[in-house]
Parts: structure tokens; sequence; C-alpha cells
């Protein structure tokens, strides 16, 4: 080796140097590819940041084929968020991106055949591509700075952060995603992700034909508020130019929204510290989400197991077959006296199709509903971003889906009968005239109550306290007064169900919200645990307890009125990937140190002496400060102090058969 020249030497630098493309893949120095350059299979085009990669790939499954595709750079595993030629990859040994006569970019293998293009109709002079930082591939003249094509234009599956879907007329496009085949092969897929245009602007998706999914008529509730800080949308709506949503997100690096080949909408974001990707969010089609789940002008409720019911005003075409719809009680509509029945928190029904002015007040929406005998419902929403939008509803009503969550959901003023509204007036009268002195005898124990406190501080700690009882007829609500509470226990108030019947929010004249258990006649839970209720808990006063204020016993039916809780049960939480976030560990102390103290008040510090026997997450209220409160005492047992055990033939607490 020594004995080499010099010109040797540069000859052997020369060859080894020329077998690096042949192990490696090589990286063009610029961003730019420019006329008269090409890349190949073994090369790529890296953005100025180093954030994307612009190169060929294969899939481990069939590495005889190959994509034009952007990655992120520096991502394993390989993370794709683009590909050219999905549907045509090149079955080749080899490939070549370069410029087309007019300036277009094509994809050709080895022998010259053309497997995909840009397609641009404007000529190109002096045409350059360049891999910008946001992952956008762009085709422009060197001498100006508009694109003349970008791949932004024409998502695969993949939403990057300022890419848009939606409808454009100066292009004409309708932007939207499709999923992969499946997670090991990149062409177009069943499932597609897209935005409605016509209407209020609200997502789909679609397996094939078939609607899946529908999200919320605008993005707060599918967007603004699951991502947290940081992220921020965009959304543009004028039916004349364009309707589109994009996004940023500054509190992450990396992020993305993928159609997944699986018919879920994912967001993913970059972790640097751990350096893997972590699903920030998920939308499916499953429960309540599965669109159109009740039929025309039925509701879904996810709250409780049968999950469809109808519309007020409306009854079901089938009891066998929920998913048949609704249909009205009264018919006769358009004529004097009908009128519009407010239904609050609930997801509104599709649009599509349908009217939408923002330009019309609330006042001026109804006016415009009511003389058109074909509007079958109106609303009004201030759409951030957008401003007050007006929808006349002219189809029939689907996709309707109550929410219980607290500050969600919206008000729909639904088209009935004049005999549907005369029926509700009927119920609201029979509440105002017994609900006053329901009220009155409420504030009068209270008063009790407080002589009671007082007595007991005057006299010392070491007193033995007698409580007055109290009698049935001070707790106990008439039928009417719940029925009209509850608007005749409708579906839309249903908030919950247990192993003991159904729980219904109500409110009553005065203001007062109330949870109303109503016992299944097939419960299990008979006169003996009724009873049981009603007398530990109106003894009972902690703030870690449940407040029973009455009760009501109607033919064979069994109700107990709580105070409302508006966060539900902690089960609600614990098991819910979206809430389980709000869960904080400082919060979750808490809510253990309020299930400790209401336990320590029943075992020692009450006068009564009392087990619990169904403690479990389900039956952990939570208010609106996240406060627990025990409930359900349906199975609960009082113990003397001297008393360490005793016998019982009851089974108790929750199992399955």
């Amino acid at each position: 080796m020594e004995n080499m020249t010099p010109t040797s030497n540069l000859l052997s630098s020369l060859f080894f140097f020329t077998l690096i493309p042949l192990f490696s893949r090589n990286s063009i120095a610029d961003y730019t590819l420019k006329q008269g350059q090409s890349i190949n299979d073994t090369q790529s085009i890296v953005s100025a940041a180093e954030i994307f990669e612009l190169g060929f790939f294969s899939q481990p499954q069939a590495t005889n084929l190959k994509y034009l595709a952007i990655w992120y750079k520096g991502v394993t595993p390989k993370t794709v968020v683009w590909v050219a030629n999905r549907d045509t990859p090149v079955l080749s040994s080899s490939a070549t991106l370069n410029f087309k006569r007019d300036g277009n970019l094509v994809l050709m293998n080895q022998t010259g055949a053309a497997f995909w293009s840009s397609n641009s109709t404007k000529s190109i002079q002096n045409p350059i591509a360049q891999l910008l930082d946001t992952g956008n591939l762009v085709l422009r003249d060197s001498k100006s700075e508009d694109y003349v094509w970008q791949s932004f234009d024409y998502p695969t599956d993949t939403l990057l952060p300022g890419m848009k879907i939606g409808w454009d007329s100066k292009t004409g496009l309708n932007r939207k995603l499709t999923s992969w085949t499946s997670s090991i092969d990149v062409s177009s897929g069943e499932f597609s992700f897209s935005l409605n245009t016509n209407g209020l602007p609200q997502f789909f998706v679609h397996k094939g034909n078939k609607t899946m999914f529908r999200g919320w008529p605008w993005f707060d509730h599918d967007f603004g508020q699951s991502y947290g800080n940081g992220f921020n949308y965009d959304l543009v709506f004028d039916a004349s130019t364009e309707i589109s949503f994009s996004y940023n997100d500054s509190a992450h690096s990396r992020t993305r929204i993928v159609m997944d080949s699986s018919g879920s909408i994912l967001r993913h974001e970059w972790n640097d510290v751990g350096e893997k990707w972590r699903k920030a969010y998920s939308f499916d089609g499953a429960g309540c989400n599965d669109y159109d789940l009740c039929g025309n002008f039925g509701l879904c409720n996810p709250a409780v197991t049968t999950s469809c019911g109808c519309l007020y005003g409306f009854e079901q075409i089938s009891t066998k077959n929920l998913s048949n719809g609704c249909v009205r009680r009264d018919p006769k509509i358009c004529e004097a006296g009908d009128g519009f029945m407010k239904i609050s928190k609930v997801k509104w029904p599709d649009s599509t199709g349908d009217s939408v002015n923002m330009k019309l007040g609330v006042k001026d929406c109804e006016a415009e509903c009511l003389k058109d005998c074909g509007c079958l419902a109106y609303g009004t929403v201030q759409i951030p971003k957008i401003g007050l939008a007006c929808v006349n509803w002219f189809h029939k009503l689907v996709d309707i889906r109550y929410v219980p969550d607290v500050g969600s959901g919206d008000d729909i003023y639904v088209r009935v009968a004049a005999s549907e509204l005369e029926a509700a007036d009927e119920k609201r009268s029979v509440a105002v005239v017994v609900a006053v002195p329901i009220v009155s005898v409420m504030v009068f124990l209270g008063l009790i109550g407080g002589w009671i406190f007082i007595r007991r501080r005057a006299r010392g700690n070491h007193e033995v306290l007698i409580v007055p009882p109290i009698q049935e007829h001070e707790l106990e609500i008439p039928i009417g007064v719940l029925e009209a509470a509850t608007e005749n226990f409708s579906v839309f108030n249903k908030i919950g169900e247990g192993g003991f019947g159904s729980v219904y929010k109500g409110k009553l004249p005065n203001g007062q919200e109330i949870a109303v258990k109503k016992l299944a006649e097939t419960s299990g839970q008979g006169l003996q645990e009724f009873k049981n209720e009603v007398l530990f808990i109106s003894q009972l006063q902690h703030r870690n307890l449940v407040k029973l204020l009455g009760f009501c016993i109607h033919n064979e039916q069994i109700l107990l009125i709580y105070e409302y809780l508006p966060n539900k049960s902690l089960d609600c939480f614990i098991f819910d990937d979206q809430r389980r976030s709000s869960l904080t560990w400082p919060r979750r102390i808490d809510i253990i140190i309020g299930i400790a103290r209401g336990l320590l008040y029943l075992h020692r510090d009450s006068r009564l002496r009392i087990i619990h026997r169904d403690l479990k997450a389900a039956n952990i209220l939570l208010d609106n400060e996240m406060k627990p409160k025990i409930s359900d005492f349906g199975m609960a047992r009082m113990f003397r102090e001297d008393q360490t055990e005793t016998k019982t033939r009851r089974v108790v607490g929750t199992y399955e058969v």
C-alpha cells in the first residue's frame, strides 16, 4: 500500500464514494429540486429544518413495489404522512422523480413509463419543487412565490398542521382523508374523513358510501375542548368561495390527525422525551356515535343501556327494533296553535341540505321556521370564529344525541302539534300548584335541623341527640310534580341506569334540579330496600353523603328524589378515556379522602351505625366541584354500637350471574 501513487489514491477514493449510493440513501443537500435534477430510489430531499423527508419507500411484504412519499425525518418507526402513487406503485427495480417538459413533476420507472404526475394545467418555464418544513411539497416557478401545485391539496390519510380539508372554489377541490387499506398497505382503504359543505360544516366518516360517524356541526366539541392548550383551529365558512378546516398545535413539535384503517379518527402527538407517538384523542362510531342509530326523530342517550328513545311529541314505531325511529303522536301540525318544544343538551341533528342563515337572530329564526309548514325544527348557535348561525331543518331529524355532561350540548326547538303543547302546559300547572308546599316543608325541616344543632352545641358534645322522626307525608312528593319535572320521564332526562332502575334529571318550578330514581318493578329492590333507603338517608346528614329530598309511591311504582349532582358517578370518569385525564392526582386524593370521611361518619360518628354493603365507583356521585357523595343505601344495614356481626339471607353487592 505504501507504494501507491497520489493518482492511485485518488482513484481509490473516487471508487469508494461511487459505491455509497448502492448501500445507503443519499439526501440532496438542498431542499429544492430544480429543472434538470431528479431523485432516484436511493436518494431523498430533506426540508430545511430537517423535519420531513421526501423519497421512495417499499413495504416489507412487497419490497418490489416503490412509492414516492413524505415522512417524518428521524422518527422510528418510519411515519409516512403522504403518498403520491398510493394506488399505482412502481413495479420495477428502480424509480425516478423528475420534471416533464411542461414543468410538472413526474414519477417514472426505468423504461420511462409514468406512474404519477402533479398534472397542473399551468405551464411552468422555470420549475422548482420544494419540500417545506410543514411537510408540504410545492411546485412553482422560480420567479414566483405562487404555488402551481402542492401536496397539501391532495391529502392521503393524514392531516398535518396547516393542511386543509374541505371545498375550495378556486381549485375546485373537495379535499378529504382516505385511510390506508391496512396498517401495512398504503393503497386507498374503505374509510374516508370529509367535511360536509352542504349545510353547517360538520365532519363525516364514511365506509364506502355508508355514513359511519358524524361530528358536531361545529368544531369546539370535536377539537377545541378535547386537545388542550396549544391547539387552535381555523374554520372558513363562505358558501360561495370556501368551506374548510385546518389546525395548528403550538404545544407539540410533531402532531397529526389520521383516518385510521379501522375507521377511527386518531390524533397523535410526538413525545420528545420518550421518542414515540402518543394517541392524544380518537373519534369512532361506537355506541351513540354510530350514525343514525335511533332512526328518524330518535334520540340516543349514552348514559343508559337501552339508548334509543324519541323526541318529545313522538313515539317509537317498534319497541322491538328501536332503530326504526319514531313518528308523531299527533300528526296534525301546521294547524292553529302548533309551536315548538325546546329540547336541551343535545348534539344537533344532521343538517346536510338544510337551511343555514348567518343573518337571522333567535326570534327571526323561529319566525322563519314557523311560517313554513315544511320546517320541522330550528336552532341558533354562536359558532366560534364565525358568528351566529340560524338553522331550519326541513329533512327528517336524524342522529341526535343527548349530552349529559356539564356545559355540553345545545338547544333545538322541535315543531309539535297544539295538543302536545297543551299537555305540557297541564303538567307544568300541576307542578306549580304542589311544588310550593313541598318547598315549604323542606324549609321547615331545615329550620328544625338548625334548632337541633344549636341545642346540641349549647348542651355539650356528650349529650345524646334525639332527632324527631321525619314523617312520611313530609317527604312525599306527588307523581304529577315528578312527571312535570322530568318531562314525563323523557329519555332526554335519563342520566343513568342501575341494578334497581333508572335515574332521571328533573327541575322543579323554583329552579331546583333533582335526580329521580325510578325503581324497576323487576329490579329486586322491594319495599324493604325502599324503606331502608328512606329511613337511613333521611336521618343522615354529612357533606359526603347524598341528600334525600323526598319519595313517591304511585300505584306499583316506587320513586326516590335526591339532590342532583351534575358530574354523575365516579365510574364515568375512571372508565372514560377522555374524562379520566381530568382526574389529576390531587383531585383523586381529595375524592378518596371525601369517601373515607363519609364512611367514617357511617361507621363511627353517626348516631346510626350503618354498613353500606354496596360501595363501588358507580355509587360515588360527584358534585359540581368534584366533591364525592356516597349514594344508594338500598343494601345498607344498621348495627348497634356493641354489635360486630350479623346474619343475612340476602345476596348483596354487585355481582353477575
